[in-house]
This record gives structure tokens, C-alpha cells and sequence, in this order.
């Protein structure tokens, strides 16, 4: 149904959030970030909770781990649910339910986690990790778009492509936050959004 990163960049303090999936306006519920704080993808059968919830818990300074077992552990229906975390010291969570449908799955590495459902297949979340790793000297917007790009370029939600979301933060309160809620090509879209962004704002 959807794919997924959320990432740290600990040279600039900033955290970020870039999605797409099959299903549209993708941004008004699965990105959530807040600058010092985390940032969090909940997808699948969506719980907006997790990410308004789950901020505020790694805001009183409890790790995404023990956040992420208190946002399962309330709710009854937590095996249709995806969710990934990281929080502003790099430390992340993942957790992909039992009942997400295939292909379904996340990574987790080193202040970034990535995850998806309804994919082509396991090379998706491996294309994303790939582009994401290799772009380590770009600044994190750009490094969340490529591993989106990568993503939608190995095959992507096996459903189709509508909508996605990138969601950046930073220390010093700068941010990026930019959708494409309906779209025959979502990715390419918010790449030529996020080209005149970065031109308008330079």
C-alpha cells in the first residue's frame, strides 16, 4: 500500500519523513515530524495516533523503542498496522504487522528505518536503502527523495502511484513540507516541486 523512510542527519540535527503510496493525499496522515524531537511513518491500516501520540511520548523523552511498545500495546488492532520511528539522537523502531498484506516489510539502519506493504517485492525496501546510504553527503531532503525515487523505480506499490509527501525539519526551525495529495506520477512530481522549492528558497 505504501512505502516509506524516516531518517536523522546528525551532522545537521535535522529529521525527516518522505512517503508514497497508491491511495491518495498520503501526506494529511502518514508523515509526522517535529524538529528536536522524531519523526514517524504510520501506514498500512493507519493509525494517526502513533505519529500525533508517538511525538509527544518522544518529546517527554522515552525512546522510540519503549515508544513504540506503548502505542502497540494500546491498541487492539496493532497487527494491521506499519509503523517506523526515529528520534532526534538517531535511535529508531519498526514494526510491520502480521496482518499487512504482501509484500510487507522494513529496515532498519544506522538513524534511518524504512518499511512498505503492498509492494512489488523486498527490492523496493532494498533499492530505498541502497539510494539512501550512497547519497550520505547530500543533505537529508535530497537523500529522502532519492531513496522515494529509488523505491518507486524498483516497482513500487504494486496497486499504482497517487500521492506522496516529503516532511523535513531542522534545529534552527527551517522546514520542508511538501505533498502531492493526487497525481498519475506522484514521485516525479514532488521532485519537480521540490526543485522549484529549493530554487524559490535558496
Amino acid at each position: 500500500m505504501t512505502f516509506s523512510i524516516v531518517a536523522y542527519c546528525p551532522k545537521t540535527s535535522t529529521l525527516g519523513v518522505a512517503v508514497a503510496t497508491a491511495s491518495i493525499a498520503v501526506g494529511n496522515r502518514v508523515p509526522h515530524v517535529k524538529a528536536n524531537i522524531g519523526a514517524i511513518a504510520t501506514q498500512a491500516k493507519t493509525n494517526i495516533e502513533y505519529g500525533i501520540k508517538g511525538l509527544k511520548l518522544l518529546e517527554l523523552g522515552f525512546s522510540p523503542k519503549t515508544v513504540l511498545e506503548s502505542l502497540l500495546k494500546e491498541d487492539s488492532r496493532r497487527e494491521e498496522r506499519q509503523v517506523i520511528i526515529v528520534d532526534a539522537h538517531g535511535r529508531t523502531a519498526a514494526f510491520t504487522g502480521r496482518k499487512t498484506i504482501e509484500w510487507k516489510g522494513h529496515y532498519v539502519g544506522e538513524n534511518y528505518a524504512v518499511a512498505g506493504n503492498m509492494l512489488i517485492g523486498r527490492e523496493v525496501i532494498k533499492a530505498m536503502t541502497k539510494a539512501f546510504e550512497e547519497s550520505e553527503n547530500e543533505e537529508l531532503a535530497e537523500r529522502l527523495l532519492k531513496a522515494l525515487e529509488a523505491g518507486q523505480e524498483a516497482g513500487g506499490d504494486k496497486r499504482g502511484k497517487t500521492s506522496s509527501a516529503l516532511k523535513v525539519y531542522g534545529q534552527n526551525g527551517k522546514f520542508i513540507d511538501l505533498r502531492v495529495d493526487f497525481h498519475e506520477n506522484p514521485v516525479e512530481e514532488l521532485r519537480r516541486i521540490f526543485k522549484a522549492y529549493v530554487k524559490w528558497f535558496k
